[in-house]
């Protein structure tokens, strides 16, 4: 296929276009607002293992510019305005991600809704994948369930050198940390993801603490700190990250220095934390919680294609 051409057929394009048609009128049906917020910030996610694009500063002025990797903070500080429920489709950026499930450019449907903890967005999520793929209810299961059942481990209770020793079981692997999340997360990805969602779509709630991002913290029925937080899995793909949101200023503060610090130890650029973002915080975010769900993947399962370069009209390769 020549370069020129788009990567999907526009027989897919088409269907891509009804399904974007069909989230709007979900959300219309439901009375939440669509809104746009800057693709290009002042500030970005100060995460250390988010690659993150940036472009001269349009004001002329000699700091740069991000392009977003998500609208999370920008639409946060409008519900902090009192938008009330919000959506946004719109683009997001990552640098660096190209392959059968990633683009660095790729198209985000992000949505939060005050009054709703996790549990309440997991339910509308799933009825969100119902009517726009005829997909059956998703199912849920608490991240230490999901650990027992595949991997006959406590992930709120392991040592690192426990769950490296399970990791060496299952993956050939050069790998070497003192980090439990490190592990975690690998075990996640390489193990247990690809066996999810297959009979319907799976919810993991009650995640770590210490992987808690923007989500509130809470004890769970056994006594663990978890983060208050869920991730979508469906046919084996990642397909939806959400939280009970943050609401308290210092924590989040707090959060953003010990990224810093991350990125220090990981020789990596420091950047300034989003002021605009602490003081909409400071000034008050309703309780609600908030979702990121990946629309081209969406669009890939609805689909039942297994390339992102089957969905998106040009690749980044041939932007």
């Amino acid at each position: 296929m020549s370069v020129w051409q788009p990567s999907a057929s526009i027989q897919q394009l088409t269907q891509r276009a009804q399904l974007l048609t069909q989230v709007r009128q979900f959300f219309a049906q439901r009375n939440v607002l669509e809104v746009e917020t800057p693709l290009l910030c002042s500030h970005a996610v100060t995460d250390p293992h988010m690659p993150i694009l940036t472009a001269d500063n349009p004001l002329l002025g000699e700091q740069p510019y991000y392009l977003q990797s998500s609208p999370e903070y920008a639409m946060k500080r409008l519900l902090a305005a009192g938008s009330g429920p919000i959506y946004q489709l719109c683009k997001a950026f990552r640098g660096g991600e190209q392959s059968r499930r990633h683009n660095p450019e790729f198209t985000m449907l992000e949505w939060y809704r005050p009054g709703f903890d996790h549990f309440q967005l997991m339910a509308e999520i799933s009825d969100l994948l119902v009517a726009v793929m005829a997909a059956p209810a998703a199912q849920q299961i608490a991240y230490g369930e999901l650990f027992q059942q595949y991997l006959a481990i406590n992930p709120h209770t392991a040592t690192a050198k426990e769950l490296e020793q399970v990791a060496r079981q299952h993956i050939d692997i050069q790998m070497h940390s003192d980090q439990c999340d490190d592990w975690l997360n690998l075990l996640i990805a390489e193990v247990i993801e690809p066996k999810l969602g297959f009979a319907a779509p799976l919810f993991i709630y009650d995640y770590p603490a210490s992987q808690a991002a923007l989500a509130k913290v809470a004890m769970d029925a056994n006594g663990h700190a978890v983060a208050q937080r869920f991730e979508l899995y469906v046919q084996g793909i990642e397909l939806a990250n959400g939280y009970f949101e943050l609401t308290d200023s210092a924590e989040q503060a707090r959060r953003f220095q010990q990224e810093q610090q991350q990125r220090q130890q990981l020789a990596r650029p420091v950047m300034a934390s989003d002021s605009y973002l602490l003081a909409a915080l400071e000034s008050g975010l309703p309780e609600c919680a908030g979702v990121a769900l990946g629309f081209d993947r969406l669009v890939m399962l609805a689909l039942q294609q297994n390339n992102i370069s089957d969905v998106l009209s040009f690749t980044s390769d041939r932007a």
